[in-house]
C-alpha cells in the first residue's frame, strides 16, 4: 500500500458561489511538508437523457475559457442542501427543458484528481417529457439529439472535446451498444 499524506491544516483562499479555492499544508511520511492548492466543490451531476427512439440529448454551449462552443451532456454542480439526484433532475430541466420519469445511476468519476476533489455522478434519464428550458442568466444552449452511433462519431472526429462528457460516455457507451445492434461493430 502507498503511503498516505497527513493534512496539517486547511485554509480557504477564495470562495465563490460555484467552488472554493483551498490550500492545505501536508506532511508526507518521510517528513517533507508542503502546500497543496485545489478546488473544492460539492460535486456535480451529469445526465445522459435518452429519448424513446434511443437518441441522446446533448447541449451545445459557449465555453468562455476556451473561447469556443462545446457539445456536452447536461451537467451541473451540486448546490448546498441538494443531493446528486436532485441536481440531476434540476439540471436536466434547466438545460434541456426535459423531465424524466426513470433514473438510473451509471457511475462516478473525478474529472481532474490533481486539481479538484469533485466527484461527478452520472445518471441515465429515460421516459422523457418536454416541459420548458430554464437556463440561468449566463447560459445559452442549443439542443442536439443524436444516436449513440452519431455520438461515437462525434467523439472520434473530436467534435466532442469536453472531458466530463468524454468520461461519461466511456462509462455508459457499452450499455447503448448492447441496446442497439447497429453499434456492435464499434
Amino acid at each position: 500500500m502507498l503511503s498516505r499524506w497527513k493534512k496539517l491544516s486547511s485554509n480557504i483562499v477564495h470562495k465563490n458561489p460555484w467552488w472554493t479555492h483551498k490550500m492545505d499544508t501536508f506532511q508526507i511520511p518521510h517528513g517533507v511538508t508542503g502546500e497543496y492548492h485545489y478546488v473544492h466543490t460539492e460535486g456535480s451531476s451529469m445526465i445522459v437523457p435518452v429519448l424513446d427512439d434511443g437518441r441522446i440529448i446533448l447541449v451545445n454551449q459557449y465555453r468562455y475559457l476556451c473561447e469556443k462552443e462545446s457539445i456536452e451532456l447536461p451537467c451541473g454542480g451540486v448546490k448546498p442542501g441538494h443531493t446528486y439526484e436532485e441536481m440531476a433532475r434540476l439540471e436536466l430541466e434547466e438545460e434541456t427543458g426535459y423531465l424524466a420519469q426513470s433514473w438510473q445511476a451509471a457511475g462516478e468519476f473525478n474529472p481532474f484528481n490533481g486539481a479538484t476533489d469533485e466527484i461527478c455522478k452520472v445518471f441515465i434519464a429515460r421516459e422523457l417529457s418536454f416541459a420548458k428550458p430554464k437556463p440561468e442568466k449566463t447560459e445559452e444552449f442549443e439542443i442536439l439529439m443524436r444516436s449513440p452511433k452519431e455520438i461515437e462519431g462525434m467523439v472520434n472526429e473530436k467534435k466532442i472535446w469536453d472531458g466530463m462528457t468524454l468520461a461519461t460516455w466511456m462509462l455508459v457507451r457499452r450499455q447503448f451498444y448492447n441496446e442497439q445492434s447497429t453499434m456492435h461493430n464499434l
